[in-house]
């Protein structure tokens, strides 16, 4: 099991609970009504099943691998928007966003410049899950953590979106950064995340 509480628990299966009670824990100690419960469930660093709850606003988001995403029991999709120009995108900043400062922000401007908007709420699951919804059209990070990740970015795929490394690479359950789209500006955001 990961947990962001306790971190990992060692142990010899197969799956794993990846568990984050609270996401978006220094909006939830400063009153900002963004925060969230993160639950995956991962097969062999996949995650194969995801939910986040935002329990102010009621909104239950879900997933299972294969069987598409859901927002308090309804289908969700990510938006149809073609281009960065017209998208709104958010990010957001590690703990250790000082030992990455030059990159981050160098991506950071990238996407300012050539989106309509860029937005940082500080709950990765709840962006990702916004990204599934279609209200934003990407959301990238790096420094993560499989707890920030796992649940949000199956729901976000399972709502066809495109989710994997800065690289192209395929995203799994470990890897300390992410990109996640609606996969119609995938390639664009690739290219802004080059530095």
């Amino acid at each position: 099991m990961s947990n962001e509480e306790c971190g990992l628990t060692a142990g010899s299966s197969d799956y794993r609970w990846i568990i984050d009670p609270l996401d978006g824990t220094v909006n939830f100690a400063h009153q900002i009504p963004i925060f969230g419960i993160s639950i995956a469930l991962s097969f062999k660093g996949t995650a194969v099943l995801g939910v986040v709850l935002n329990p102010l606003s009621g909104e239950l988001f879900s997933a299972v691998g294969g069987q598409g995403a859901q927002l308090n029991g309804r289908p969700i999709q990510v938006s149809a928007i073609a281009s960065v120009s017209e998208s709104l995108l958010v990010s957001g900043f590690a703990y250790t966003v000082n030992e990455t400062f030059d990159p981050v922000i160098a991506r950071w401007g990238n996407c300012l410049k050539a989106a309509q908007g860029v937005r940082r709420l500080g709950a990765a699951a709840l962006d990702l899950c916004y990204v599934a919804c279609g209200r934003f059209e990407g959301f990238w990070e790096q420094n993560l953590k499989p707890w920030d990740t796992a649940a949000g970015a199956l729901i976000a795929a399972e709502a066809g979106g495109r989710v994997t490394t800065f690289s192209d690479q395929p995203y799994g359950v470990d890897h300390p950064e992410i990109l996640a789209t609606n996969g119609h500006i995938h390639q664009e955001m690739l290219e802004l995340l080059k530095i």
